[in-house]
């Protein structure tokens, strides 16, 4: 028998992409402190807090396959991650506008059945954005819960250019890579 699924996150994102790909889990979150080193890679740094999450959920829960995941924008190799307030959000997207950066959402699953480590990137093109824009955008979607001030998946299309790897991986869930995962632990989930 196949050890329960556990996703180690409160995102409404990860809960529902994880939901894509017919599943079963549960969600089961530990308050666990975020690494904020800009001295570590974007993989590295992504990969520590996503691993930080899973193990802290599978010690409670050491029969189960634990998936925990961390996101974070990287603009010229310094990570942004959520910001603190709406003045912090328009800085950041004042920052992004016009300009090229990654994200990376490092997914960690820790399960009597193994390890796995996945931290693909994704290029993110932005727009060159006026202060409308911005403001226009804060009007329109919920900011502070989101890495780099912004979402894919919310009006994207007002400030993102272009987009080179898997758009999933920016919403918050890298969901072609972890379905690879798990088939070779034999869940039986539909391909996306």
């Amino acid at each position: 028998m196949l050890p329960p699924l556990i996703l180690a996150s409160q995102s409404p994102r990860r809960k529902a992409l994880l939901s894509t790909i017919g599943v079963d889990f549960n969600v089961v979150c530990k308050e666990t402190p975020e690494l904020f080193d800009a001295q570590l890679s974007p993989q590295e740094l992504c990969l520590h807090n996503a691993q930080a999450k899973a193990d802290a959920v599978f010690k409670d829960h050491p029969y189960a396959t634990v998936i925990g995941a961390d996101t974070l924008v990287f603009l010229d190799g310094e990570p942004l991650g959520k910001p603190l307030n709406l003045a912090e959000a328009k800085q950041m997207l004042r920052r992004l506008s016009g300009k090229t950066h990654y994200v990376c959402t490092a997914v960690a699953l820790v399960s009597p059945l193994g390890k796995k480590n996945l931290t693909p990137l994704t290029k993110v093109q932005f727009k060159q954005l006026s202060d409308e824009v911005i403001l226009n955008y804060l009007n329109l979607v919920n900011v502070l819960d989101k890495a780099g001030a912004y979402a894919f998946q919310e009006h994207g299309e007002m400030i993102i250019e272009n987009v080179e790897g898997d758009t999933n991986n920016v919403i918050g869930l890298p969901l072609a890579e972890l379905t690879q995962v798990l088939q070779e632990w034999n869940y039986p989930v539909h391909t996306i």
